[in-house]
């Protein structure tokens, strides 16, 4: 493979590996030899803690101490303790943060709350290229309630929240494009309008900054969820997240009234009365090895300096950029993510008009990224494990694919049921 391109040169970014404080993270994830993972934003690498920490639970938790581990253990806590564990990385205070559920379920929960709480108002509002299950979502908490669901350009939500929209729903790293919203500016648009602010914060947390509760807590976000699974390591199908400010807290009326959200469980009382707090957000039982799972990966994340995470994301990311611009800038791939770092999230999309056989390519390499339709390439940088001699060679994996239509084969056309 070439050693040089432009102004950077394989041992020019080897060089950047060796001074990076952040260098000595990867070695604490179980990434596989000969394979570059560039879908951290999809689902993220193994922890290498973490089957040690599911053997205790299996074994000795769950297998000796049986069901006095909800009290010896704390399992019945973890929804709150590793909540108040993700409130630190996206700016949120302690008891705003609930670990539970799917982010799915966490955000019909909250549309349908803060619909409540604007009863007078007759629209969720988000934008056309919003990840898919929570535009499914919203669709059905506005049929279900007899509201309007509305979509504008990502470019223009600011302007079209108007006196009927009662919330505003985005996504605040855009699962196609890792494009970055002003998180500040919208939230404050939203409030400036009467209408409260959701973000989902799927595509950010552990990669990005987030600060939901703004300068002084009143500016900020009013609630958002966010994935497990992604950016914070906790494994294929781990327990998401949502957010409610404080302030909502004793107004806040969620239709999943499940027996944990009730403020006494234990009691079994015939009616539901809900639980202080953000505890009322929660609905069925804790999924206690999701959760432990989930805790270790937030753990690491947490061991890691923010600032440092978001330097290596935004070098990463435009690393990848300059050199496909450079390298494969004769094959008809578009970049399609912001170049500017205020708009950048941790992924960089790339379009090309067969970027799936492209993408299984790669990945018959050890190259793994993913495809979203039409024609997306997604990669992902998470900065905790991925080097930057990972993305030098990953570009040279792909300029190789394409010069030599290494794509053009039967079996990278025949499309997988996950993409």
């Amino acid at each position: 493979m070439g050693a040089k391109s432009g102004t950077l040169t394989r041992a020019a970014l080897a060089r950047r590996d060796a001074a990076d404080p952040l260098a000595g993270r990867r070695e604490a994830f179980a990434l596989p030899d000969g394979v570059i993972y560039l879908d951290g934003n999809s689902l993220g690498a193994l922890p290498k803690a973490t089957p040690d920490r599911l053997e205790a639970v299996l074994r000795r938790e769950w297998g000796d101490d049986l069901i006095r581990s909800w009290n010896t253990h704390g399992w019945i806590e973890m929804p709150g303790r590793i909540g108040d564990k993700i409130a630190r990385l996206i700016g949120a205070a302690p008891g705003e943060v609930a670990a539970a559920d799917s982010t799915s379920v966490n955000l019909f929960k909250l549309l349908s709350a803060a619909l409540a709480l604007k009863p007078d108002r007759g629209a969720i509002l988000t934008e056309e290229i919003n990840f898919p299950t929570d535009l499914y979502i919203a669709q059905g908490v506005a049929g279900l309630l007899g509201r309007e669901l509305r979509r504008a350009p990502g470019a223009e939500i600011a302007d079209a929240i108007d006196d009927d929209v009662a919330v505003v729903m985005l996504t605040h790293v855009n699962y196609q494009t890792g494009a970055m919203h002003d998180m500040a500016a919208i939230t404050r648009a939203a409030h400036d309008s009467g209408a409260l602010m959701l973000w989902d914060l799927s595509h950010s947390a552990g990669a990005v900054p987030v600060d939901l509760n703004g300068p002084n807590g009143a500016d900020g976000a009013d609630f958002a969820v966010g994935c497990g699974y992604k950016y914070l390591n906790g494994g294929p199908g781990a327990p998401a997240f949502l957010f409610v400010a404080a302030r909502h807290h004793d107004a806040l009326s969620q239709p999943l009234t499940g027996w944990m959200g009730h403020a006494a469980p234990f009691d079994f009382e015939g009616d539901y009365r809900p639980a202080p707090g953000i505890l009322r957000t929660l609905c069925g039982t804790p999924a206690i090895l999701g959760l432990a799972a989930l805790e270790v990966g937030v753990d690491l994340i947490l061991e890691a300096d923010a600032g440092g995470l978001r330097e290596k994301s935004l070098a990463l990311t435009g690393v990848f950029m300059t050199l496909v611009a450079e390298r494969c800038g004769a094959f008809d791939i578009i970049v399609d993510t912001p170049r500017e770092d205020a708009r950048r999230g941790s992924q960089v999309s790339l379009r090309h008009a067969d970027g799936y056989p492209i993408v299984q390519a790669l990945i018959a390499r050890g190259v793994i990224g993913d495809f979203r339709a039409p024609d997306i390439m997604r990669f992902g940088f998470a900065p905790l494990y991925l080097r930057h001699v990972d993305v030098w060679d990953a570009v040279e994996h792909l300029r190789d694919v394409l010069e030599n239509r290494g794509w053009d084969r039967p079996e990278f056309h025949a499309r997988a049921a996950v993409t």
